[in-house]
Protein backbone atom coordinates (compact mmCIF):
# COMPACT_ATOMS: atom_id res chain seq x y z
CA UNK A 1 0.00 0.00 0.00
CA UNK A 2 1.16 3.28 -0.81
CA UNK A 3 1.58 6.41 1.75
CA UNK A 4 -1.25 7.94 0.09
CA UNK A 5 -3.34 5.11 0.61
CA UNK A 6 -2.47 5.17 4.16
CA UNK A 7 -2.97 8.81 5.09
CA UNK A 8 -6.78 8.40 3.61
CA UNK A 9 -7.59 5.32 5.49
CA UNK A 10 -6.28 6.95 8.59
CA UNK A 11 -8.15 10.37 7.70
CA UNK A 12 -11.30 8.03 7.25
CA UNK A 13 -10.59 6.10 10.31
CA UNK A 14 -11.02 9.19 12.78
CA UNK A 15 -14.45 10.49 11.44
CA UNK A 16 -17.89 9.50 13.16
CA UNK A 17 -19.08 6.39 11.45
CA UNK A 18 -23.06 6.42 9.99
CA UNK A 19 -24.77 2.97 9.09
CA UNK A 20 -26.95 2.27 5.80
CA UNK A 21 -30.12 2.16 8.28
CA UNK A 22 -29.34 5.87 9.93
CA UNK A 23 -29.05 6.95 6.07
CA UNK A 24 -32.38 5.55 5.01
CA UNK A 25 -33.82 8.98 4.75
CA UNK A 26 -31.83 9.97 2.13
CA UNK A 27 -31.98 7.95 -0.81
CA UNK A 28 -31.76 10.90 -2.87
CA UNK A 29 -33.80 8.57 -5.88
CA UNK A 30 -34.39 11.87 -8.02
CA UNK A 31 -31.58 14.01 -7.72
CA UNK A 32 -29.25 16.42 -8.76
CA UNK A 33 -25.64 15.17 -9.55
CA UNK A 34 -22.51 17.18 -9.26
CA UNK A 35 -19.27 15.72 -10.36
CA UNK A 36 -15.72 16.94 -9.69
CA UNK A 37 -12.39 15.38 -11.26
CA UNK A 38 -9.67 15.26 -8.70
CA UNK A 39 -6.34 13.51 -7.47
CA UNK A 40 -5.41 11.25 -4.36
CA UNK A 41 -3.53 14.01 -2.64
CA UNK A 42 -6.43 16.43 -3.28
CA UNK A 43 -8.77 13.80 -1.56
CA UNK A 44 -6.28 13.62 1.26
CA UNK A 45 -6.79 18.03 1.79
CA UNK A 46 -10.41 17.30 1.49
CA UNK A 47 -10.72 14.35 4.46
CA UNK A 48 -9.03 17.26 6.57
CA UNK A 49 -11.33 19.99 5.67
CA UNK A 50 -14.46 17.40 6.30
CA UNK A 51 -13.45 15.89 9.53
CA UNK A 52 -16.04 17.46 11.92
CA UNK A 53 -18.92 18.35 9.30
CA UNK A 54 -19.48 14.68 7.67
CA UNK A 55 -20.17 11.49 8.57
CA UNK A 56 -18.70 8.62 6.93
CA UNK A 57 -20.77 5.14 5.70
CA UNK A 58 -19.40 2.05 7.59
CA UNK A 59 -20.87 -1.09 6.07
CA UNK A 60 -20.05 -4.26 8.01
CA UNK A 61 -16.97 -2.68 9.73
CA UNK A 62 -15.34 -1.00 6.46
CA UNK A 63 -15.51 1.98 5.49
CA UNK A 64 -13.94 1.92 1.36
CA UNK A 65 -16.04 -0.34 0.25
CA UNK A 66 -15.67 -1.82 -3.14
CA UNK A 67 -17.99 -1.74 -5.97
CA UNK A 68 -18.18 -4.24 -9.56
CA UNK A 69 -20.41 -2.57 -12.48
CA UNK A 70 -20.75 -4.03 -15.93
CA UNK A 71 -22.65 -1.17 -18.17
CA UNK A 72 -24.60 -2.68 -21.46
CA UNK A 73 -25.39 -0.87 -24.55
CA UNK A 74 -26.28 -1.46 -28.04
CA UNK A 75 -24.12 -2.99 -30.70
CA UNK A 76 -23.84 0.22 -32.36
CA UNK A 77 -22.91 1.92 -28.74
CA UNK A 78 -26.32 4.19 -28.68
CA UNK A 79 -25.79 5.23 -25.36
CA UNK A 80 -21.97 5.71 -25.97
CA UNK A 81 -22.72 8.13 -28.64
CA UNK A 82 -25.71 10.06 -26.68
CA UNK A 83 -23.32 10.80 -23.94
CA UNK A 84 -20.50 11.76 -26.23
CA UNK A 85 -22.87 13.76 -28.53
CA UNK A 86 -23.87 16.29 -25.27
CA UNK A 87 -27.24 14.89 -25.58
CA UNK A 88 -29.08 16.31 -22.48
CA UNK A 89 -31.42 13.70 -22.22
CA UNK A 90 -29.14 10.25 -22.11
CA UNK A 91 -29.94 6.74 -20.26
CA UNK A 92 -27.18 4.32 -18.99
CA UNK A 93 -27.79 0.32 -17.71
CA UNK A 94 -25.64 -1.09 -15.47
CA UNK A 95 -25.37 -4.34 -13.50
CA UNK A 96 -24.20 -3.12 -10.35
CA UNK A 97 -22.47 -5.30 -7.20
CA UNK A 98 -21.79 -3.98 -3.91
CA UNK A 99 -19.11 -6.79 -2.82
CA UNK A 100 -19.39 -6.38 1.05
CA UNK A 101 -22.73 -6.94 0.94
CA UNK A 102 -23.16 -9.19 -1.99
CA UNK A 103 -25.85 -7.78 -3.69
CA UNK A 104 -26.63 -7.05 -7.11
CA UNK A 105 -29.06 -5.23 -9.12
CA UNK A 106 -30.31 -4.01 -12.14
CA UNK A 107 -30.08 -0.55 -13.10
CA UNK A 108 -31.14 2.41 -15.51
CA UNK A 109 -30.38 5.65 -14.88
CA UNK A 110 -31.91 8.91 -17.15
CA UNK A 111 -30.69 12.01 -17.17
CA UNK A 112 -33.38 14.71 -18.47
CA UNK A 113 -32.74 18.00 -19.80
CA UNK A 114 -32.97 19.65 -16.34
CA UNK A 115 -29.97 17.95 -15.68
CA UNK A 116 -31.82 15.97 -12.82
CA UNK A 117 -31.35 12.21 -12.39
CA UNK A 118 -33.61 9.14 -11.75
CA UNK A 119 -32.60 5.64 -11.10
CA UNK A 120 -34.96 2.80 -10.81
CA UNK A 121 -33.11 -1.07 -9.95
CA UNK A 122 -33.88 -4.02 -9.02
CA UNK A 123 -32.60 -6.78 -6.97
CA UNK A 124 -30.93 -9.75 -9.56
CA UNK A 125 -29.17 -13.15 -8.67
CA UNK A 126 -25.26 -11.90 -10.12
CA UNK A 127 -23.16 -9.88 -12.07
CA UNK A 128 -23.82 -12.95 -15.37
CA UNK A 129 -27.66 -14.14 -14.36
CA UNK A 130 -30.16 -11.57 -14.16
CA UNK A 131 -31.87 -11.02 -17.49
CA UNK A 132 -34.71 -13.55 -16.76
CA UNK A 133 -35.60 -12.25 -13.58
CA UNK A 134 -39.27 -11.00 -13.20
CA UNK A 135 -39.14 -7.38 -13.84
CA UNK A 136 -36.11 -6.94 -16.25
CA UNK A 137 -37.04 -6.60 -19.29
CA UNK A 138 -39.98 -4.66 -18.29
CA UNK A 139 -37.91 -1.90 -16.43
CA UNK A 140 -35.30 -1.50 -19.40
CA UNK A 141 -37.95 -1.75 -22.18
CA UNK A 142 -40.16 1.27 -19.71
CA UNK A 143 -36.75 3.18 -19.26
CA UNK A 144 -34.72 3.13 -22.42
CA UNK A 145 -37.39 2.45 -24.77
CA UNK A 146 -34.99 -0.70 -25.83
CA UNK A 147 -35.51 -4.58 -25.39
CA UNK A 148 -33.28 -6.14 -23.07
CA UNK A 149 -32.21 -8.66 -25.98
CA UNK A 150 -30.59 -5.48 -27.96
CA UNK A 151 -27.76 -4.92 -25.08
CA UNK A 152 -24.50 -6.26 -24.35
CA UNK A 153 -22.12 -6.39 -22.13
CA UNK A 154 -19.75 -3.15 -23.10
CA UNK A 155 -17.40 -2.37 -19.94
CA UNK A 156 -16.69 -3.20 -16.34
CA UNK A 157 -15.28 -1.17 -14.00
CA UNK A 158 -14.40 -1.54 -10.34
CA UNK A 159 -13.48 0.86 -7.67
CA UNK A 160 -13.13 1.53 -3.82
CA UNK A 161 -16.12 4.01 -2.81
CA UNK A 162 -16.04 6.16 -0.06
CA UNK A 163 -19.40 7.66 1.09
CA UNK A 164 -19.65 11.15 3.29
CA UNK A 165 -23.06 12.23 4.70
CA UNK A 166 -23.29 15.79 6.06
CA UNK A 167 -24.13 16.18 9.46
CA UNK A 168 -27.71 17.88 8.60
CA UNK A 169 -28.41 14.74 6.33
CA UNK A 170 -29.25 16.53 3.15
CA UNK A 171 -26.85 15.91 0.54
CA UNK A 172 -24.46 12.33 0.18
CA UNK A 173 -20.82 12.63 -1.36
CA UNK A 174 -19.64 9.43 -3.54
CA UNK A 175 -15.79 9.35 -3.84
CA UNK A 176 -14.71 6.57 -6.21
CA UNK A 177 -10.67 5.54 -6.67
CA UNK A 178 -8.59 3.04 -7.74
CA UNK A 179 -10.87 2.46 -10.70
CA UNK A 180 -10.33 0.24 -13.60
CA UNK A 181 -12.04 -1.20 -16.75
CA UNK A 182 -11.94 -3.86 -18.76
CA UNK A 183 -13.69 -3.76 -22.31
CA UNK A 184 -15.45 -6.61 -22.98
CA UNK A 185 -15.43 -6.04 -26.88
CA UNK A 186 -11.74 -5.67 -27.15
CA UNK A 187 -10.10 -7.52 -23.96
CA UNK A 188 -8.60 -4.24 -22.88
CA UNK A 189 -7.90 -3.11 -19.39
CA UNK A 190 -7.54 0.15 -17.95
CA UNK A 191 -6.18 1.36 -14.79
CA UNK A 192 -6.37 5.07 -13.54
CA UNK A 193 -3.96 5.36 -11.01
CA UNK A 194 -4.27 8.45 -8.89
CA UNK A 195 -7.97 9.51 -9.97
CA UNK A 196 -10.56 10.33 -7.95
CA UNK A 197 -14.06 11.62 -8.97
CA UNK A 198 -16.40 12.79 -6.60
CA UNK A 199 -19.73 12.84 -6.71
CA UNK A 200 -22.13 15.56 -5.16
CA UNK A 201 -25.81 14.12 -4.56
CA UNK A 202 -28.76 16.43 -3.35
CA UNK A 203 -32.24 17.14 -4.09
CA UNK A 204 -32.36 20.47 -6.14
CA UNK A 205 -29.67 23.12 -5.56
CA UNK A 206 -30.17 23.24 -1.73
CA UNK A 207 -26.86 24.62 0.39
CA UNK A 208 -23.70 22.40 0.04
CA UNK A 209 -21.31 22.22 2.65
CA UNK A 210 -18.87 20.95 0.43
CA UNK A 211 -18.80 23.08 -2.76
CA UNK A 212 -16.92 26.03 -1.32
CA UNK A 213 -14.32 23.19 0.52
CA UNK A 214 -13.76 21.61 -2.81
CA UNK A 215 -13.34 25.37 -4.86
CA UNK A 216 -10.55 26.01 -1.57
CA UNK A 217 -8.37 23.11 -2.69
CA UNK A 218 -9.06 24.08 -6.75
CA UNK A 219 -11.16 21.26 -7.60
CA UNK A 220 -14.16 22.73 -9.58
CA UNK A 221 -17.27 20.75 -10.95
CA UNK A 222 -17.02 18.67 -14.23
CA UNK A 223 -18.79 16.27 -16.07
CA UNK A 224 -17.29 12.85 -15.73
CA UNK A 225 -19.20 9.38 -16.84
CA UNK A 226 -17.09 6.27 -15.70
CA UNK A 227 -18.90 4.14 -18.38
CA UNK A 228 -17.79 6.40 -21.45
CA UNK A 229 -14.35 7.52 -20.15
CA UNK A 230 -13.73 3.56 -19.58
CA UNK A 231 -15.08 2.71 -23.15
CA UNK A 232 -12.76 5.50 -24.90
CA UNK A 233 -9.40 4.30 -22.82
CA UNK A 234 -10.14 0.36 -24.19
CA UNK A 235 -11.56 1.15 -27.51
CA UNK A 236 -9.71 3.10 -29.62
CA UNK A 237 -12.15 2.45 -32.55
CA UNK A 238 -14.75 4.72 -30.44
CA UNK A 239 -15.68 8.41 -31.59
CA UNK A 240 -14.06 10.56 -28.95
CA UNK A 241 -12.95 13.86 -29.77
CA UNK A 242 -15.31 15.25 -27.26
CA UNK A 243 -13.77 13.46 -24.47
CA UNK A 244 -10.12 14.09 -25.37
CA UNK A 245 -10.06 17.51 -22.58
CA UNK A 246 -11.25 15.07 -20.22
CA UNK A 247 -8.42 12.31 -21.26
CA UNK A 248 -5.46 14.86 -20.76
CA UNK A 249 -7.14 16.29 -17.94
CA UNK A 250 -6.67 12.05 -16.01
CA UNK A 251 -3.30 11.87 -17.41
CA UNK A 252 -2.24 15.58 -15.98
CA UNK A 253 -3.67 14.33 -12.95
CA UNK A 254 -1.08 10.91 -12.89
CA UNK A 255 2.08 13.35 -14.59
CA UNK A 256 1.90 10.46 -17.48
CA UNK A 257 0.46 8.61 -19.93
CA UNK A 258 -2.22 5.78 -18.17
CA UNK A 259 -0.72 2.55 -16.68
CA UNK A 260 -2.37 -0.61 -17.95
CA UNK A 261 -3.94 -1.97 -15.34
CA UNK A 262 -5.74 -5.96 -14.84
CA UNK A 263 -9.70 -6.06 -14.08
Amino acid sequence: MHDIDREIEGLLSSMTPITLEQMSGIRLMNRLDTKYVASKEQLVQLLELVQDKYYVQETLGKRIIPYLTTYYDTNDHLMYTMHHNGRAKRMKVRVRTYVASELTFLEVKNKNNHARTKKKRIEVPSQDDFRNTDGAKELVQKKTGLSLERLNAVVRNKFDRVTLVNKGKTERLTIDFNIAFHNFETDNDHGTDQLVIIELKRDGNVFSPVCNLLRNIHVHPTGFSKCCIGMALTDPSLKQNNFKPKLRKLEKINGRKFIDHEL
